[in-house]
């Protein structure tokens, strides 16, 4: 009997870290960028944020939310769901974003947004990016 309650609190420690609050979507580590991006900084500065959250409600919040959280009423049915971008972004370069928005992310629901949006509506979304939390 004595050995019993150990395991219990062993297993009960597993489900409670299993069930335990929000998990980030963020993979541990990001893929690496293509030689065709890798190095690309964000040509506007901070205030094209302004113009980059209009491009990001126009076409990015449908999925990922309004905040970024990966938690848009479309998304809620993707799978793999939506990134959480607030998350992301603080591991994430330009270059990485500029890349994933530009191509999209095959075996997702994410879709290359070249030819859709401008090179600049990308880097404003990119600087609106940089915004969240």
């Amino acid at each position: 009997m004595k050995g019993v309650f150990p395991v219990f609190l062993l297993i009960l420690a597993f489900i409670l870290a299993a069930c335990g609050g929000e998990r980030s979507n963020v993979p541990a580590a990001l893929a690496t960028v293509p030689p065709e991006y890798a190095g690309k900084t964000n040509p506007l500065g901070p205030e094209a944020a302004t113009a980059g959250a209009e491009v990001f409600k126009a076409n990015c919040e449908t999925c990922h939310g309004p905040q970024g959280h990966g938690d848009g009423p479309a998304g809620q049915v993707l799978d793999p769901r939506p990134k959480n971008l607030a998350d992301l972004q603080a591991v994430a370069t330009d270059d990485y974003f500029f890349w994933r928005i530009s191509d999209g992310k095959p075996g997702t629901s994410m879709i290359a947004w070249k030819g859709i949006l401008s090179e600049e509506q990308i880097w404003q979304a990119v600087s609106f990016l940089r915004t969240l939390k």
